[in-house]
């Protein structure tokens, strides 16, 4: 069994749910409190002991680059002024020289194209795959929990959590089968299906460790929904050769690429923050009380 090394982390998408803000500012550089969004994917994987990160990028995305890159500017102005925490704040989020790649996709055709992209710098090995909207939150983070099943098992491995049943068609569904090391076999998967025809409430939540054969089924993929080249019809291709296996995520997911998730997860992890929590918390009851008094009002 090969060791899980590298990562993609595909940053090309447009952002159009977080228009106006996102037509000059990548969605991936969204704070949440004061980390960009993208940042926590990146930590997440080098916690898993990932050792070299694939940014599959498009138009607009440099600022991606530039952040993971040293700031000779700010560095000299942080020394200059005695802000030796922000200094080593910085330096311990700069990934090693070497760590990082960057792959541009020419045109935004779907997940399952950004993820091809990179196929010549994953090469023939098995990889780990992170959206950047989905961000962990919670004790061990996601990754880290699926490489120690995929350390168990072998073959592919999706990070699910469960949903609402009757919200079902809103996610990739997984069937579930017999448990396996901490988690399950994946029986199928099921792109959005109505609460009815489900065959069950897991989502898959954007964290994966593919088999490097995707590549070439990716590569023929034909179009599915929205005209893009979906990775799940790919999987779904590759389930037929190699076994699935779903890990269930001990923590909580946020999507980050809905406005709701976003608020959700600033909210969190300003809780989570010993200098923080005190004054978000009082503010929260101020305006649950303020609502309900105009609630009332009403």
């Amino acid at each position: 069994m090969k060791k899980i090394r590298k990562a993609v982390i595909p940053v090309a998408g447009l952002g159009t749910r977080f228009l106006p803000a996102t037509k000059s500012m990548p969605k991936e550089m969204l704070p949440v409190v004061d980390r960009p969004v993208v940042q926590y994917a990146v930590d997440e994987a080098f916690e898993a002991g990932i050792e070299h990160i694939v940014f599959v990028t498009g138009r607009n995305k440099a600022v991606i680059e530039d952040y993971f890159d040293l700031h000779p500017e700010l560095i000299g102005t942080l020394e200059q002024t005695g802000k030796k925490a922000q200094l080593q704040s910085l330096e311990s989020l700069l990934p090693v020289a070497g760590a990082t790649s960057f792959i541009r996709q020419q045109s935004p055709q779907g997940l399952g194209h950004a993820v091809w992209c990179a196929r010549e710098v994953i090469g023939n090995e098995p990889f780990a795959l992170l959206l950047p909207d989905m961000v962990s939150f919670g004790g061990r983070g996601c990754l880290a929990e699926t490489v120690d099943l995929y350390e168990r098992t072998g073959g592919n491995v999706i990070a699910v959590e469960r949903c609402d049943p009757t919200e079902t068609n809103k996610y990739g569904i997984v069937g579930r089968g017999a448990d396996v090391g901490g988690g399950f076999e994946v029986t199928a998967m099921v792109e959005k299906p109505a609460p009815a025809n489900a065959p069950s409430n897991f989502y898959i939540n954007g964290r994966y460790i593919l088999q490097p054969e995707i590549f070439a089924l990716l590569g023929n993929q034909q179009r599915g929904a929205g005209n893009e080249i979906q990775l799940t019809d790919a999987m779904v291709r590759l389930s037929t050769d190699q076994p699935f296996f779903a890990q269930p995520f001990k923590g909580r997911m946020f999507d980050c690429g809905s406005k709701e998730g976003f608020i959700q997860a600033n909210i969190a992890f300003a809780l989570a923050r010993d200098d923080m929590k005190g004054p978000v918390f009082e503010m929260l009851q101020e305006f649950v009380r303020s609502h309900e008094r105009q609630e009332e009002a009403a």
